[in-house]
């Protein structure tokens, strides 16, 4: 299984919860403290995307064949294309000794839960499914009924990220700022490393 190190940190929440902003200013604020772990997927890159930065690319017949292998820790199929967590992206992260972090879709932190990964759950929640559809709509990313398979996951994924016990923490994303110092603060307690300076503020 996953060799042991610092207690990986999973991200989940809707498309258009925020939760890829608050990752990305999370790794820009401790790039020697947290490690992105790059996900496998089926879809082909989007505009700017690169391939082991933003996804491992790959085609279904291959990574079919790699979860057979027991080599991912999770897999989903999300709008007809897979993705998924190698146990070696993970491992990457770890050897490096940063903490390991994953973003994943709710079947992903089901399956994960199951695994002696035994990670710290957070739940970005976006203000409201009007709002979310607002921030997907200005994407401008994607057909109407792609769009709206998206919003009736959203709601699936929100019913599931407000039952107790799924997450160790409900994040809110009405304001930027203030859920990014929650994010913070969570992390602080959990994961306390002083010497890094993680639970301090900056200057």
């Amino acid at each position: 299984m996953v060799q042991k190190g610092p207690r990986p940190l999973v991200l989940c929440g809707p498309s258009g919860s925020g939760k890829s902003t608050l990752l990305k200013r999370l790794l820009k604020e401790f790039p020697d403290r947290f490690g992105f772990s790059v996900s496998h997927t089926t879809r082909g890159p989007r505009p700017g995307e690169k391939d082991g930065v933003h996804y491992h690319f790959t085609n279904k017949d291959d990574m079919t064949a790699a979860v057979e292998k027991g080599e991912f820790l999770e897999t989903a199929t999300f709008s007809g294309n897979m993705y998924g967590t190698s146990k070696r992206a993970v491992e990457a992260v770890r050897r490096s000794g940063k903490i390991c972090v994953l973003d994943i879709e709710i079947e992903g932190v089901k399956q994960v839960k199951r695994t002696d990964l035994d990670p710290l759950l957070v739940f970005v929640m976006p203000p409201s499914i009007e709002e979310l559809e607002r921030r997907l709509r200005a994407r401008n990313t994607e057909q109407e009924d792609a769009l709206k398979k998206r919003l009736d996951t959203a709601c699936r994924e929100i019913e599931f990220g407000r039952e107790p016990g799924n997450f160790h923490i409900i994040i809110l994303n009405d304001n930027l700022d203030k859920a990014y110092s929650e994010l913070r603060e969570f992390i602080a307690q959990n994961l306390e490393d002083k010497e890094q300076g993680i639970n301090q503020r900056p200057h």
